[in-house]
C-alpha cells in the first residue's frame, strides 16, 4: 500500500506504474482517491472550525449561567447542540470516507523498482545468470512421481482417497529424503545468521489482508469456517505478522528469520491442480527467509538472499538460473522479485523452485510495523522474503539431478548426515 502523500503528491507518478503493470483498470482508483482526500480534509477543516466554535460558545454559557441569564444560556445551549449535531454526522462521514479511501489504497499497487524489466506477464521474465552447467544424461530420466516409486517412496492412490487431488503420502527413504532437505536447509540458514522460528499456522484475517494483496487471498487462502482464521500459504504470512502494531528499536534491525510450516494452497487459476504430480499441490512443507530492515539496506538483503538459494542448490549439484521477474509478473505489493529456477534433466528446461522479494515498506505501513530512529522518529522498515526450500517440488529437482543409470539416486555430502551416512539410495523396485 503507497503513502497517500504520493497519490495526493505525485498522482502521475502512481498511474505511469499502474500502467508499467498493465493494469489500466485501476487507472480510475487514483482519481477517486483524490477526490476522496480531498473531501476528507476539507471536511476535516470544517471540523475544527465547529470544535474551536463550540469551545467558544460553551464559554459565553457559564458567563451567562452566572449572570443569571438563564434564558439566554439555553439558547446558546441550543446552538452547541446543533454544532454538536453537525460534528457526529461529519464524523460519521469521515469515517467511511476513510474507509472507502483505505479500500482503493489497498488495491493500487506498489511502486516497482526501476531496474524491474517491463512485460505484461511471466512470459516475459528475464534470465539473469545461471549457476552450473544443465545436463542431459544419456539414459531416459522418469517422470518425479515413477522415480519416487521405485523407491516405494509416494502413494498418490491412497492420499487420492482420503483427501482428493493435490495431496500424497510420502513413504520410506523419499520421506526421509524430504525431511534431510528441510533440515539441512533449516541448518543452513542458521550458519547464515539467521534466527531459526517455528511460528503459528493459522492467522487472523487482518494479518492476510496485511502481507497480501486481495486477489492473491483470494486464490491462495484457505479459510476456517466460523473462525476468523486462515491457513497459512507461507509461513511469511505469519513472520511477518509477528510484527504487527509494533515500534521496534533501530539496534535491533535487521530482524533475520528462517522458519518452517507446512503449507496451505487453493491453487485456483490456469495451472490447476497436478493430478499425478507433486509439483503443484495443495499441500506442502517449506523453510523460509524473512528479513525486516532499514529501508536503504532492502536492495543489498534481496541480493544476498536470492544468491542464498543459488548457494543451497549448488551444494546439493542441481543447477540453477535466475530469473528477474517482470512488471506484470510481480504480485501488487512487491518492489522488485525474482525466481531461482532449477534444471530439470528429463524436462531439458528449468522450473521455479524459489522465489525472492522485496516488497519495500508495503506490509510495513498495512501492518503499522515501525522503528524508532536514532533520532527519535519513527520510520517504516523495509520487509523482504524467500524460499529456502521447499519440497517435494524440490525433491523433484534433487531426484533428477542426482539419478544414476542403475535407477540409484546420489546423495550429496552435506545431505549425509541428514540420511544417516548414506551416500546412495538404492531402489525397491
Amino acid at each position: 500500500m503507497l503513502d497517500i502523500k504520493l497519490v495526493r503528491n505525485d498522482p502521475d507518478l502512481v498511474k505511469e506504474n499502474i500502467k508499467k503493470k498493465f493494469q489500466d483498470e485501476k487507472l480510475p482508483l487514483v482519481d477517486e482517491v483524490l477526490e476522496l482526500d480531498q473531501k476528507f480534509r476539507a471536511s476535516k477543516g470544517r471540523g475544527d472550525e465547529l470544535r474551536q466554535q463550540r469551545n467558544q460558545i460553551s464559554k459565553e454559557i457559564g458567563k451567562l449561567m452566572g449572570q443569571g441569564k438563564k434564558a439566554e444560556a439555553e439558547e446558546v445551549k441550543k446552538q452547541v447542540q446543533a454544532i454538536a449535531g453537525e460534528l457526529e454526522a461529519m464524523e460519521r462521514q469521515e469515517a467511511e470516507m476513510t474507509e472507502e479511501i483505505r479500500k482503493r489504497m489497498m488495491v493500487i499497487p506498489n511502486l516497482i523498482d526501476p531496474s524491474v524489466p517491463i512485460g505484461k506477464d511471466d512470459s516475459e521474465n528475464v534470465e539473469v545468470e545461471r549457476f552450473g552447467e544443465p545436463a542431459v544424461p544419456d539414459f531416459e530420466v522418469p517422470y518425479h512421481t515413477e522415480i519416487m516409486e521405485r523407491f516405494a517412496g509416494i502413494d498418490l492412490d491412497s492420499a487420492r482417497k482420503t483427501s482428493g487431488n493435490g495431496f500424497y503420502y510420502l513413504m520410506g527413504d523419499i520421506a526421509r529424503l524430504h525431511s534431510a532437505v528441510l533440515s539441512y536447509a533449516r541448518d543452513f540458514m542458521i550458519d547464515k545468521g539467521f534466527t531459526y522460528c517455528i511460528p503459528p499456522f493459522m492467522i487472523h484475517g487482518n494479518v492476510v489482508e496485511g502481507v497480501m494483496s486481495q486477489t492473491d487471498m483470494d486464490a491462495m487462502m484457505y479459510k476456517i469456517e466460523g473462525e476468523d482464521l486462515y491457513l497459512i500459504g507461507t509461513s511469511e504470512h505469519s513472520m511477518i505478522g509477528k510484527f504487527i502494531d509494533t515500534i521496534l528499536p533501530e539496534a535491533a534491525l535487521p530482524q533475520t528469520l528462517t522458519s518452517y510450516s507446512p503449507c496451505f494452497r487453493k491453487e485456483k487459476g490456469a495451472h490447476g491442480i497436478e493430478e499425478r504430480g507433486v509439483y503443484r499441490i495443495h499441500q506442502f512443507e517449506k523453510q523460509e527467509m524473512i528479513v525486516v530492515c532499514k529501508p536503504e539496506e532492502s536492495m543489498d538483503w534481496y541480493e544476498k538472499m536470492w544468491r542464498y538459494s543459488v548457494e543451497l542448490f549448488r551444494s546439493m549439484d542441481i543447477p540453477v538460473r535466475q530469473l528477474e521477474c517482470c512488471s506484470g509478473d510481480l504480485a501488487d505489493l512487491k518492489v522488485k522479485s525474482c525466481d531461482i529456477e532449477a534444471w530439470s534433466p528429463r524436462q531439458k528446461k528449468y522450473f521455479e523452485v524459489c522465489s525472492c522479494s522485496n516488497l519495500g515498506d508495503a506490509q510495513a505501513r498495512r501492518l503499522k510495523i515501525r522503528v524508532k530512529g536514532e533520532d527519535g522518529e519513527n520510520y517504516l522498515p523495509h520487509t523482504l522474503n524467500n524460499t529456502v526450500a521447499a519440497p517435494p517440488r524440490m525433491l523433484i529437482a534433487f531426484l533428477e539431478n542426482n539419478l544414476q543409470a542403475d535407477g540409484s539416486v546420489k546423495i550429496p555430502a552435506p545431505l549425509r548426515p541428514y540420511m544417516g551416512g548414506k551416500e546412495v539410495l538404492i531402489p525397491k523396485n
